[in-house]
């Protein structure tokens, strides 16, 4: 179809022509495929707010197979144009680049995923697009995935790495449907930077025999126990910021004594599913007074104890910045297990051994008292710090050193 925006004024004693003439003069929409001679023309106002000639164009579409509906799509793939964003472009919108026509495309790409809810979205553009305007396009598109509830990725993959003889850095963002699973099973994967602090040096040092150097360049056991969908829908309400909770989500109330429940003003909120935002046990949870339920980490607090199950129900176990609870890594981490130690079993039985464990410090303050008392070192005084190479170290010679360098106090009378 054709928009008519002006016509040529033309006299023809054929009606058929002279009613095509009024309707170009009208303004109008005229059928594609049609000689010029043709009745082809629609009146344009005949057209607006139109909603039974747009569902009748719908459903003919859909019928002949060339427009898709909601649920239909499979895979939406392309490359929205770059022209916008790309260093080569001297006259870029660095103020307000979704506003530029030639960053629209990004938009309506979106536009289109949100309306066909497809399984899979691949979206691919220049490396620009994580540079021009502090990555303000970038950021709108993955964005809009999230807020669609896709699990989504965004990274840079090389030309030169898949066997050309071309550098060609480009950009790539996945999308996926929270319930379609990616069938991964990964039990290890590479460190992502080197260790930053003293901790992370010592926590990834590798297991190797006495007198001989290592490295430890491959991660396992993170990964997090998945959670039900009804879970995951309410983790991903939970702000990410410090001290945030269940408290937190639509529909509650806290009382002047610090109990919360459910707001009487509001009906209750419920998920997808049916069943409500706020589960039932959250709201009894120590009679009301918890702010545990569904309650973030963050980076600066002390957790508390790791236990054998992890419930996010009853713990405060979420991640600070992502939806999901701690890793069975991160939890052994807690516990003071160097990274090589890995645990074996079911995703469960794993966080079970982890839970159950005592925690590798304090296992070894034990057994540094104990080698003291052996030695004849030891005093009446509590043991409160252990010597740097002790407390950081898997060798027995830097262990025996620490042992025979240390000085314990004299025993009181």
């Amino acid at each position: 179809m054709r928009l008519q925006q002006s016509a040529p004024k033309k006299t023809n004693p054929d009606p058929v022509h002279q009613r095509r003439c009024e309707d170009e003069e009208e303004g109008g929409v005229r059928w594609k495929g049609y000689s010029y001679n043709e009745d082809t023309w629609e009146p344009i106002e005949g057209l607006s707010n139109c909603e039974e000639a747009i569902r009748d164009f719908v459903i003919e579409g859909f019928k002949s197979k060339i427009l898709p509906l909601p649920g239909d799509v499979d895979v939406i793939c392309g490359g929205p144009p770059c022209q916008g964003i790309s260093g080569y472009n001297r006259y870029r919108n660095f103020e307000a680049p979704l506003d530029d026509e030639k960053n629209r495309q990004v938009i309506v790409f979106m536009d289109i995923v949100q309306f066909l809810k497809p399984k899979y979205v691949l979206m691919e553009n220049v490396l620009d697009i994580l540079k021009f305007a502090k990555a303000t396009v970038a950021r709108y598109a993955l964005g809009r995935l999230v807020s669609m509830r896709y699990q989504a990725r965004l990274g840079i993959m090389a030309a030169g790495c898949y066997g050309l003889p071309q550098f060609r850095l480009r950009v790539f963002l996945w999308g996926c449907q929270p319930n379609e699973a990616n069938k991964e099973d990964r039990e290890q994967m590479p460190y992502q930077k080197e260790p930053q602090t003293e901790f992370q040096r010592y926590i990834r040092e590798p297991k190797t025999a006495s007198g001989l150097k290592g490295s430890q360049s491959l991660l396992y056991d993170h990964r997090p126990l998945q959670l039900g969908e009804n879970d995951y829908l309410r983790v991903c309400q939970v702000p990410k910021r410090k001290g945030a909770n269940f408290r937190d989500l639509r529909g509650l109330v806290v009382g002047p004594d610090n109990t919360v429940q459910l707001d009487p003003a509001m009906e209750r909120v419920l998920l997808p599913s049916g069943r409500p935002l706020i589960p039932d046990c959250a709201l009894r949870y120590e009679n009301g007074k918890s702010i545990r339920p569904y309650a973030r980490l963050w980076w600066d607090e002390v957790v508390a104890t790791v236990l054998t199950i992890s419930n996010p129900r009853m713990q405060a176990i979420l991640h600070p910045e992502q939806d999901r609870i701690l890793t069975i890594r991160e939890n052994a981490r807690l516990q003071g297990f160097p990274d090589y130690y890995r645990f074996h079993g079911s995703i469960k039985d794993r966080y079970r051994q982890v839970g159950n464990a005592v925690a590798i410090p304090v296992g070894r303050a034990l057994g540094y008292a104990l080698a003291m008392a052996w030695l004849g070192k030891s005093g009446d005084r509590a043991l409160m710090t252990l010597p740097p190479n002790f407390a950081f170290s898997n060798e027995i010679q830097d262990i025996s050193e620490s042992l025979h360098l240390s000085v314990a106090p004299e025993s009181e009378p």
